[in-house]
Order: C-alpha cells, then sequence, then structure tokens
C-alpha cells in the first residue's frame, strides 16, 4: 500500500516498525528486504526484534534499522540515527523501550535527553519511536520531549489509538500507531490458539491470521527548519479500500 499512499500523500520520509515483520515473531534479512523495498527508509524495533537469533548481526551491518537506544551495553546495533529524505531534508530518528509491564531496561527518559541533544546538533526534524506497554509511561515521554522532537509515536500493542494532537510547544503524538496486519484476529494472532492460551494457560503456539489486513500509522506534516510538527493524520485502512478511504485526522495544533 506504500506506493498508493505516497502518491496521494507525497511524503518523502518513512519510517516503520518491524519488530514483528517475520511471522509475528522477530525480525529477519529477508523480511527487513520486502519493508525497504516497498518504501520504508527506516525500521525502528523493540524488545520482540531479538526473537529472531540473525537480528544480532542484522542491527550491525544495516544502520537503517534502529534498536531502542535504551539498551545497556554491549548489546549490538544503535539506537538513533539522522538520514536523508527524498526532498534533501535531514531527519533524525530514535527508538526508545519502556521498563513498565517490559523487562528491565536502562530509564528510556535519561537517554531520550543524550540522544535527542545528540540529534540536534546535526537536525531540526527529530522522530521518536516510544515502544511501551503502559500507555502513562507514552503520554509521559510526549510531554517531556515536547519541543524538543517533531513527533513522539507510541508503539507496541498492536491497537491504534484515538488521542492523536500536536502539543502546545510543536511535537505530533499518539499512544499508539496501532498494527499493520490481520484484524480477524487478537492482536495479529489466529482467535482460536490465542483463546486457548487465555483459557488454559498452556503454550499453544500461535500463528499469524491473514484475513481482514488493513495499514495503521499517521502522516506528519513538519517545518524542516524549525522541526515543528504543523498536523498529524492517522490512518486505518482496510487493504480492499485501497488508500483514499478509512482515514481519520487531526490537523494543527
Amino acid at each position: 500500500m506504500l506506493p498508493r499512499l505516497k502518491k496521494e500523500w507525497g511524503y518523502s520520509f518513512c519510517v516503520a516498525n518491524g519488530e514483528n515483520a517475520a511471522a509475528g515473531f522477530g525480525l529477519t534479512a529477508g523480511t527487513a528486504e520486502e519493508i525497504f523495498a516497498a518504501g520504508v527508509d527506516v525500521i525502528t524495533s523493540g524488545n520482540h526484534l531479538w526473537d529472531r537469533k540473525e537480528a544480532f548481526e542484522l542491527v550491525v551491518h544495516e544502520p537503517r534499522i534502529l534498536r531502542p537506544a535504551n539498551y545497556p551495553p554491549p548489546v549490538p546495533g544503535q539506537g538513533h540515527g539522522v538520514f536523508l529524505s527524498a526532498d534533501g531534508h535531514t531527519i533524525g530518528v530514535l527508538n526508545l523501550l519502556g521498563r513498565v509491564f517490559i523487562k528491565e531496561v536502562d530509564c528510556p527518559f535519561r537517554r531520550a535527553d543524550l540522544a535527542v541533544e545528540e540529534l540536534r546538533g546535526r537536525t531540526k526534524v527529530i522522530l521518536v519511536d516510544m515502544h511501551a506497554e503502559a500507555t502513562s509511561e507514552k503520554v509521559a515521554m510526549g510531554w517531556y520531549l515536547d519541543g524538543r522532537v517533531s513527533a513522539v509515536l507510541g508503539t507496541h500493542t498492536h491497537v491504534q489509538t484515538a488521542d492523536e494532537r500536536v502539543l502546545p510547544r510543536g511535537t505530533g503524538y499518539i499512544t499508539d500507531a496501532g498494527m499493520t496486519g490481520p484484524f480477524d484476529s487478537v492482536i495479529g494472532i489466529e482467535k482460536e490458539a490465542a483463546i486457548t492460551r487465555f483459557l488454559t494457560q498452556l503454550a499453544v503456539k500461535l500463528t499469524p491470521a491473514k484475513n481482514d489486513v488493513r495499514l495503521n500509522g499517521v502522516i506528519l506534516e513538519v517545518e524542516p527548519s524549525s522541526g515543528v510538527c504543523n498536523s498529524i493524520t492517522r490512518l486505518s485502512i482496510p487493504v480492499d479500500a485501497g488508500c483514499g478511504s478509512g482515514g481519520e485526522s487531526v490537523r494543527g495544533a
């Protein structure tokens, strides 16, 4: 769907979280290649990145794949970087991992301070993927970075939230950008297997579902000279509907 979205919206840079791209678990070289070929410029990730062992090599050799910046050393890979958009602007991307209800990692707020300071020396436009379970932690990060980054976009829950807005100091925000995948499912997994797990507490194999595929995400309009986000538009589009329908938007501050 990305080529059609690009034609309709004319965007110049695309970021996608790919931590569940390999049949629902982790990221492989093959799935990363497919994502880049579709038109994605940078792949962010989260705690499930490491579900595939090859991810450890992947993040070392492919600078366009980011792992959360607040993993402690000596975890391989980079948590942030500066990239060039199709229209020639530099764009910083920062990947963070929340700590509430997730394995312990370094403080995402303090790591954000260090990374944002470094990135702001190279570009005004900074996008943050805040990969976290707790709504409160993601909302707090939005307020914490308001005015210092262009956008804080939550990921991880697979359920798109309806709280997209531009914060008072010019940072675009949404608690969760949602899931691109099958919605006839339990957050992407076949319903029967997920329900059986809840009923029995047994380690039933989880298999990705296939039906009612939708693309979730947001479109940001950012002023390159200042990094201020002018608008954030929430997208939720059934694949069969094409790119001219199904989107919802909030524009301006």
